[in-house]
């Protein structure tokens, strides 16, 4: 179960909640997991996830989405700043990133306050409960 994604070594960011900003997501994402010597293909699988995390974070319905990546041994989490609403996100657009984001990382769900995705991947390819 995800607690909380406050680790020593992080780089928070703020970005206005619209998706032409994913880009700022994926390459401060694929940047740390370079620096954290993730291969090339996890590093795409970190692009990937990063994209997909702040997209789902702008549709709920804030003017910006706080954003903090953290790297702990040879995991990077991830953590997007969720607005108030949630019921704007349809079932179906729910069900592809859900099943996305089982694919490529280790853990994933909202934080215990309920206010935050947050999103774990590993070095190495560990994805999804094995």
């Amino acid at each position: 179960m995800i607690v909380s994604c406050n680790v020593e070594r992080s780089v928070a960011l703020s970005v206005p909640a619209a998706p032409d900003y994913a880009r700022v997501a994926r390459m401060a994402a694929a940047t740390l997991a370079a620096a954290a010597d993730f291969g090339v293909d996890d590093v795409e699988d970190v692009r990937m996830a990063a994209e997909e995390g702040f997209v789902y974070a702008c549709a709920t319905g804030q003017k910006s989405v706080d954003m903090t990546f953290s790297l702990e041994g040879e995991g990077l989490s991830m953590c997007f700043s969720l607005g108030e609403d949630l019921d704007a996100l349809d079932d179906e657009s729910l069900d592809l990133v859900e099943a996305l984001l089982d694919a490529i990382c280790a853990d994933f769900g909202i934080d215990e306050e309920g206010d935050a995705l947050v999103l774990e991947l590993r070095a190495g390819g560990v994805h999804g409960e094995q």
